[in-house]
């Protein structure tokens, strides 16, 4: 997936929503490499707790922001011109709560 890092930071891409593990985790802006960059990198989330059980996580991530694995949910996603918003939305589980702001790349 390195490749595909690449060509989306390089497109200047803002945000990557990703499924695949049964758990919500936000990344903070990072570099292909898994870097952070603030500046210029792109934030990353997992949100994987839409139903078929959600797993504790075997290991922390650098620049991982925020990790769940109890609540069920889905991901709400605003996009601006130069902005972008988040927020978790609950269905249900422990309760949880997720959601801010980012600038998108000039």
């Amino acid at each position: 997936m390195t490749e595909v890092w690449r060509v989306l930071y390089e497109a200047r891409a803002d945000v990557i929503v990703n499924g695949h593990d049964h758990d919500y985790e936000r990344f903070a802006p990072h570099d292909p490499r898994g870097r952070s960059d603030p500046a210029r990198g792109i934030r990353a989330f997992v949100v994987g707790t839409g139903g078929g059980g959600v797993y504790r996580f075997k290991r922390i991530r650098p620049n991982s922001e925020v990790r769940n694995y109890a609540a069920y949910g889905v991901l709400k996603l605003a996009l601006g011109d130069t902005s972008y918003e988040w927020e978790f939305v609950q269905s249900s589980g422990a309760p949880f709560k997720d959601s801010g702001t980012g600038q998108c790349v000039q």
